[in-house]
C-alpha cells in the first residue's frame, strides 16, 4: 500500500542507463528525480559514447531472424568468456530479462530497434545484438532524453552530484544529499535511489590501484565516472566485487579521438604495428586487445581494411565520423599505404601476403585466429589507432532485481545500482567483457531496478 510521502519515488543518479529507471518508473505512475553531475550528458556520458549494442536473447526481432537462441545460451557464453568466473545469477537475471528490455524499448520508448545480423561479436554465440539506426549511442541517448522530456513524472536537476545516501535507524534509504555548482547543498526525501554514476575511469588514483595495466592507455569515458558509487556504497557496509575488470578498446582513432568500430575486423581486417606487423589473435575480442596493443605495439596500431570492409563498415555512425576526420589512409597498393600511413613497407608486405592466405586457408595463423571473413582485396586502406579504457566493469554487489547488497550479502533496502555502477557480468580484467556487456547492466538493471522499488511500495 502506498505511504505518504514528500518526497520522488525514485531518485537515479546519473543520466545515461539510468533514464531507463525514470522511464519505466513514470510509466508505472511513480514521480522520479534525475540527478546528473555533467552538464553535457548528453554527448559526454558513456552511454552516449556506445556503439548501442544491447543483448537480447530470445527477442522477436531474433525468432523473425531463425535464430534460436536462449538466456541460458547467453549465459552459457558469458561463463565461457569469463573462464567460469562471473556473476552467475545476476548474469542470467540479466539474460532473463534482456529479450523483454529490447522489446520494451521498442514498443514504449518508440526506439527502431533491429537485429544485428551482418558480423559476429567476439564471445557471442548468437546473433543476439541489437541496435539502433546508425548504431549510436549519442542517438540512443537523445531518444530516452526526448521520452523523459515528454514525461511530467520526471524532473531532471542538472548541474547536481548526488554526494551522499543516508539510511535511518532500520538501515532503510531516507534521504540523499545533492551538491550544487556553487558548492551548496540540499537533503532530499528519499526511499528508493538508484545509483547509475557509471564507474572509476575517470578516478586516475583508482585506475592505477585496481587496474594498472591500462593506466597508460587514454581514457574515452565521462569525466564524471569517478567512483562516485563505490564511495556512497561504502560509506553504507556495501560489499563491491571485481573491480579489476574493465573493457578497453583497441581502437581510438587518432588524432580525432573517434572510436574505430571493431566491426572492421569482424569483416577481415587486422591490426599492425610501426613494423607492419600482426601481434595477436584481433578475434580474442576488442577489450583485451587493448591490453595487446600497449605490451606489444608500443600503444599504437592501424587496422587494415579494404574497399569491402569500408562500405560494410559505413552502416555505423562512428566510423563515418571517423571517415569525415580524415582518418582514413588510402594506398595503391602495400607499399603505397604503409609510406601513407607511416609503418613499415617490408614488415606490412608479408603481413598482408600472410593473412591473404590464412584467409584462404592456405595456412594457420601462428595466433590462432581461425575466423577470416575474406582476404583483403586491392584497394587498401588503413586507420591509426590507440588502445583505450572506456569504462569499468567491477562495482557495487548486487542481486538479480538490482539491490545493493551489504557484507552479509543482505540488501540495502532502497537502495540499487546498475552499469558501471555496479558489478558487472565480465568476470576479472578485460578478458570477459562482450559487446553489450557495459550497455545491458545499464539499462537492463535500471529496469529491474525501477520495477522493484516500483513493486516494494504497491
Amino acid at each position: 500500500m502506498q505511504e505518504e510521502f514528500e518526497g520522488p519515488d525514485l531518485i537515479v543518479a546519473g543520466a545515461g542507463g539510468g533514464l531507463v529507471a525514470a522511464l519505466r518508473a513514470a510509466e508505472l505512475g511513480k514521480t522520479v528525480l534525475v540527478v546528473e553531475a555533467n552538464p553535457n550528458y548528453k554527448r559526454g556520458n558513456n552511454t552516449s559514447m556506445s556503439t548501442a549494442m544491447i543483448p537480447g536473447a530470445g527477442s522477436r526481432w531474433q525468432a523473425e531472424a531463425g535464430v534460436n537462441d536462449s538466456p541460458e545460451a547467453f549465459v552459457a557464453d558469458v561463463l565461457k568468456k569469463t573462464g567460469g568466473d562471473a556473476e552467475e545469477d545476476l548474469a542470467r537475471a540479466l539474460a532473463e530479462s534482456s529479450g523483454r528490455l529490447v522489446e520494451w524499448m521498442a514498443d514504449h520508448l518508440e526506439m527502431p530497434i533491429s537485429l544485428v545480423t551482418d558480423f559476429s561479436y567476439p564471445g557471442h554465440a548468437y546473433h543476439r545484438c541489437h541496435t539502433i539506426p546508425g548504431r549510436s549511442g549519442k542517438a540512443m541517448l537523445n531518444m530516452l532524453t526526448s521520452k523523459v522530456a515528454e514525461s511530467d513524472l520526471i524532473d531532471v536537476l542538472v548541474p547536481a552530484r548526488l554526494e551522499s545516501v543516508k539510511v535511518d535507524d532500520a538501515g532503510a534509504v531516507c534521504a540523499v544529499v545533492v551538491s550544487m555548482p556553487d558548492g551548496t547543498e540540499e537533503e532530499i526525501p528519499a526511499r528508493d535511489v538508484l545509483l547509475a554514476t557509471n564507474g572509476y575511469g575517470a578516478a586516475e588514483e583508482l585506475v592505477k590501484e585496481y587496474i594498472p595495466e591500462i593506466a597508460g592507455a587514454t581514457y574515452y569515458g565521462s569525466e564524471e565516472s569517478k567512483g562516485d558509487a563505490l564511495r556512497i556504497g561504502e560509506e553504507l557496509g556495501a560489499a563491491s566485487a571485481y573491480l579489476d575488470s574493465y573493457q578497453g578498446h583497441a581502437a581510438l582513432a587518432v588524432p580525432s579521438q573517434m572510436l574505430m568500430t571493431w566491426a572492421s575486423v569482424m569483416h577481415g581486417g587486422f591490426l599492425v604495428g610501426a613494423d607492419g606487423k600482426r601481434y595477436g589473435n584481433e578475434t580474442s575480442g576488442y577489450s583485451e586487445y587493448a591490453r595487446e596493443s600497449l605490451e606489444h605495439a608500443d600503444g599504437t596500431s592501424w587496422i587494415v581494411i579494404d574497399r569491402r570492409i569500408y562500405d560494410d563498415c559505413m552502416v555505423f555512425q562512428d566510423f563515418v565520423d571517423v571517415v569525415e576526420s580524415g582518418g582514413v589512409r588510402w594506398g595503391d597498393g602495400p607499399a603505397s599505404l604503409a609510406e601513407a600511413a607511416g609503418f613499415d613497407a617490408a614488415g606490412f608486405e608479408e603481413t598482408l601476403r600472410q593473412t591473404r592466405a590464412y584467409a584462404a586457408g592456405e595456412e594457420s595463423d601462428p595466433y590462432g585466429r581461425t575466423f577470416w571473413e575474406a582476404p583483403l582485396g586491392e584497394s587498401l586502406a588503413a586507420v591509426k589507432v590507440v588502445p583505450a579504457l572506456f569504462h569499468t566493469q567491477g562495482g557495487l554487489r548486487v542481486d538479480g532485481s538490482a539491490r545493493v547488497l551489504t557484507l552479509d550479502g543482505e540488501p540495502i533496502p532502497g537502495l540499487y545500482a546498475a552499469g558501471g555502477a555496479a558489478v558487472g557480468i565480465s568476470g576479472h580484467g578485460p578478458a570477459g567483457y562482450m559487446a553489450g556487456n557495459g550497455l545491458l547492466p545499464a539499462l537492463g538493471l535500471s529496469l529491474l531496478a525501477a520495477e522493484t522499488a516500483v513493486a516494494r511500495w504497491d
